[in-house]
Parts: structure tokens; sequence; C-alpha cells
């Protein structure tokens, strides 16, 4: 993720006199775009275009497959581990739990983003859906450093390994595996949460392949040592593809610009608006994995484009910028107050 550089010479202490519980109803929909006025008294306009777009679109009973799935072959490849005396499949056993915990916490930021706003949680609990994500990339890390302790633990002296019965039971965790990926990919391009958990079944088939090869491997030559050796491996492929959904995770919990957004390119299209001089306080945050927030000052000295430049604004912020929820405020010239 790029670092923005909000280089705005103000102070960011915003108690100016307006309540940002804004004291309307949400349209909950897509489409519910709306301007405000020129509220008069202190020369300030405010507009405001809400749209909390988590559609229902069947997530949730793909999550609940996938959750099935892989809680029905943990359990499989847990027996068979020990059966087999493989430290790759006892480790990709803990590794797919720890995924299924992920997919819960998926599941229940879904859940908790879809529940409307209210008088203390006032944006809803869209959040909860990054914090979700930053928990799944938490728990694909300790995994790997489960599977690495035991891997580097068994390497000097690698035991007796049942080859066939590790890539039988690897063949089956790339179906389930792959099977999950797929049901779970859908929307996950646009939703840092449900991305999260995409990698998490595409990394559980990556460890699977690597675990079917070793298997093979081990019954054609009898090198039990290629079972440890492929679980390090494999450790790196998911830490390789974990640190990008950690990183933007983080990014998101600490209100940083979403990877999607140019804040520089929307500073300039609010610049270059009709009567707009100047352009401070500008703000940008994810509210969810799917929703982008926006607030801004606008200096317009003509007040009576104000209602006009509102509602021309917030669809095209949406539009150009896939930002949800603008609130944009209208001034005759910069408060010298920090506002």
């Amino acid at each position: 993720m790029e670092d923005h550089d909000h280089d705005h010479d103000h102070d960011h202490d915003h108690d100016h006199g307006h309540d940002h519980n804004h004291g309307h109803d949400h349209d909950h929909g897509v489409g519910g775009d709306h301007g405000g006025g020129d509220h008069g008294g202190g020369g300030h306009g405010h507009g405001h275009a809400h749209s909390h777009a988590l559609s229902a679109d069947g997530s949730n009973a793909r999550i609940g497959i996938a959750v099935s799935l892989n809680l029905v072959f943990v359990g499989i490849e847990g027996v068979f581990g020990f059966l087999s005396n493989s430290v790759a499949l006892i480790a990709d056993a803990g590794h797919n739990l720890g995924d299924v915990l992920g997919l819960l916490c998926a599941w229940t930021a879904i859940h908790l983003a879809r529940r409307p706003p209210g008088g203390r949680f006032t944006y809803g609990l869209g959040r909860s859906s990054v914090l979700a994500a930053l928990t799944n990339a938490v728990l694909l890390l300790l995994a790997c450093g489960a599977i690495a302790w035991e891997a580097i633990g068994r390497i000097a002296s690698p035991p007796s390994v049942s080859g066939t019965t590790v890539a039988a039971v690897a063949a089956a965790g790339i179906v389930l595996n792959g099977l999950s990926a797929w049901l779970l990919h859908r929307g996950s391009e646009h939703d840092l949460n449900r991305r999260s958990a995409f990698i998490h079944m595409l990394g559980d088939a990556a460890v699977s392949a690597g675990v079917l090869v070793s298997g093979l491997l081990i019954s054609f030559t009898g090198w039990s040592w290629l079972d440890p050796v492929v679980s390090l491996l494999i450790v790196v492929i998911i830490l390789v593809s974990t640190w990008g959904l950690l990183r933007d995770s983080v990014h998101l919990s600490l209100d940083a610009v979403p990877s999607s957004v140019n804040s520089s390119a929307v500073l300039e299209f609010l610049t270059r608006q009709s009567g707009v001089t100047d352009v401070h306080d500008l703000h940008i945050w994810a509210l969810s994995t799917t929703s982008v927030a926006l607030t801004a000052h606008l200096v317009v000295p003509d007040m009576s484009a104000g209602d006009t430049l509102l509602i021309s604004l917030t669809p095209s912020l949406k539009r150009r910028f896939r930002i949800d929820h603008a609130t944009l405020q209208i001034e005759r010239d910069r408060c010298d107050h920090g506002c």
C-alpha cells in the first residue's frame, strides 16, 4: 500500500460546532446518495452521501459450507496424521483449524457490518470486518510458527512416514480447499475480509499440494526427511501471501487511506470543481473492508453555488473513487481557527 501524504496546513481539532451524528435517516441501499444545502448561520453547508453496500449475495451460505468442509477435513487430517506419523499432515490440520477460526471471524464480521448505525456506533459496525481481516493474518502467522517449529525439530531425526497415506489425505485436501477457495472467491477483489478468507483457502490448497508431492516421493524413495522439509517450504509460501494481507489490515486499522483510493487524485478533483478556491481538512478512511468515507472542507466564496456543488459532488465521488460516505462542508472563506 502506498503512503498518501495529506500535506494540509491545518489544525485537526474538529470541534467547530457541528455534530457528525447527522440526525437523519441513512439510506442503506445502493444509490442512497444525497446532498445537503446551506445550513446558514455560520456560512457552512454540509453534504452527505451514504451507501452501505454490503449486499447479501449468498456469502453467508458460501462461508458456512467452507467452514463445514474444513471442520470435517481437520478431523480426518488429524487422525491420519497421527496414524501415518506425518508432521506435515498434523501441522496442516492445525493450520486448517486456524483457518476455520478465521472463517468464523469473517462470518461474524459480515453479520456485524450489516447492522444499521445506532446512537453509540454512528457508523455501524463495519470496522469489525477490518479487525477480522487482521485476526486472520495473525492466525496465519501463528500457524506458520507452529509448523516451522515442529518441522525443524524433525529434520535431524525424521521418523518413518507412511507416504501413501499422506498422499491420499493431501489429495482430498486439495479438492476440499480448492472448493472452499472457489466458494469464497466472489467479492474478494474489493473486500479485504473476504480476500483474507480466500487467501486462507488458497494457502491450504498449496499446503495440500506440497504434502501430496512429499507423500508420493516418500512412497517411492523412503526419504522421510522430505516431510519436514516440505513443511518448511510451505511456511515460506504462506508467509509471502500473508504479508500483503497483514500490511493492508494494519493500515486500515490505523485509518490510512485505502489502497483503492488515490488521495492526491481526490484532492485534485475537488480543487478543480467550479467555484472551489481551496480544499482543506481532507480525510479519507475505511468504514469497513468494502466502504470508504471522506470528509473535506471546501472554500466556495459564492455560497449560492453550494447546493448545486454538493448535489453533483457526492455521486461523482462514489462513481469515480468508490467513496460511499462523503461529508462535505462549504465555507465562504478558509477558517482561521482550525476548522
